[in-house]
Order: structure tokens, then sequence, then C-alpha cells
């Protein structure tokens, strides 16, 4: 069941749940940060150039060294690898998800809908997911990153701006439990800010960014000629 139907007045709660939640996060953030500097100047791991080496230093791992010692700071190191390893695992569960919610209702390629005949999990969704992953993993992590999130920029950010306009204009009739104060003002700055972010984020992620969005493009015209919707959807 869709959030909205699930929550009251959603249009007052959900924004207010989003901004206190921003507020929240950096706040956490800042003090964490300005805990680790107090007791790892900054100094010791920013070069007088400003470029990070390659690898970056582990920080967390110098800051516990310098207040509890070797011991243990290599037993919290241990502890942060192991929590990023079940987060992987966590992730691709919850994300194998999306393909067989969208398969569900009629979105995406009928095999993704199917689930495992014995453990009730998508089970060609989490396949799809995982090989991916795997032939991901012999990219550069952080040319990973950086790719997923401008295509992140392009597909999510940049699509959800143009689509609230584009509804705006099409569907006035439509019920609209959130409001957009000073609209299309909001919009027309966070388009230019998430277009300056993705301009700026270097020739290699853009055209990366750019052939994940085209290939996404022609997965989904394929979809679209083999079931009929949008454009070739049939009088």
């Amino acid at each position: 069941m869709p959030c909205v139907e699930v929550v009251r007045q959603p249009g007052r709660v959900i924004p207010r749940s989003i901004i206190i939640s921003l507020i929240g996060v950096a706040l956490v953030y800042f003090v964490m940060n300005m805990v680790i500097i107090g007791v790892v100047p900054w100094r010791e791991f920013v070069p007088a150039d400003g470029k990070l080496p390659d690898p970056p230093p582990a920080i967390v791992a110098m800051f516990m060294e310098r207040l509890f010692g070797v011991t243990t700071a290599k037993v919290f190191s241990g502890m942060v690898l192991w929590t990023a390893f079940a987060c992987v695992f966590a992730l691709l569960l919850g994300y194998s998800r999306i393909p067989y919610a969208a398969a569900q209702d009629g979105n995406f390629f009928a095999v993704f809908g199917r689930l495992h005949p014995k453990e009730n999990f998508p089970h060609v969704s989490l396949i799809l997911l995982g090989g991916l992953s795997v032939l991901f993993s012999f990219f550069d992590l952080q040319t990973v990153i950086d790719a997923l999130l401008g295509a992140r920029i392009l597909v999510q950010f940049l699509g959800q701006i143009g689509a609230v306009v584009w509804l705006r204009q099409t569907r006035p009739d439509m019920e609209r439990p959130f409001r957009m104060w000073l609209h299309p003002l909001p919009a027309l700055i966070a388009f230019s800010g998430w277009v300056f972010l993705f301009a700026t984020s270097g020739v290699k992620v853009i055209l990366f960014s750019t052939g994940l969005l085209v290939v996404g493009a022609i997965v989904y015209f394929c979809w679209a000629a083999s079931t009929g919707k949008w454009p070739f959807a049939r009088r």
C-alpha cells in the first residue's frame, strides 16, 4: 500500500519528517567530524595540495588507535568491514524487490515477477542485481559510486523535477497532497543545482552515467515494443 494511503496528513507529515531527518543527520555528522578532528588534526590526513592519497587514510581507525590503542582500532575496523559486508546483502535483497514490484504492476519484463518456488523471494531479480554487482566490482569503487550518483541525478532527481512540472501542466485535475511553495522557483533552483553537480563531475563520470541512461532507454523500448506500451501503444 502506498505510504500516502497509510500516513495521516501526508502533505504535512512527510515533508516535515524529511526536513527534520536532514537536520538531525547533519548535526550528527557535524558533531562526529568535530570529535574526530579534536583527536586527529585534519592537517595530518589532508596534504598541502588538498588532494587525498589513494587509498585515502583510515581516519576513524587512526581516531580509535590514539584513544584506545592498536588492538581496539583493529577490532573496530573489523566491525566496520563486517557491517559494510552485511549492508551489501541487505541492499541486494531490498533492491531486488524493485524490478519484482515493477513486473508485478506490469511495468517491467514479466520474468522478474517470479518468486522462488520454495523460499518465496524474487530470485530472478536477485540474480540480475547480483550479476551486475559482480561485474561492477572489477571497476574502481570511487568511479562506480560517482557514475551511479551521476546516473541517479539524470534519472531520479532531474526526472522527478521535470515530472512535477509536466504533471502540473497536463493534469491540473490530479489530487495534490503536497504543495510547493513559490512554485516553480524551488524546482528551478533544484534543477540548476543538480545540472551543475552533473556537469562538474568529470568527463568519465558523465560518459558512464549517460551510457547507463542510454542502456536503460534501450531496455525500456525493447520492453515497450513487446508489451505495446508507450510509444508503441495501439489505439
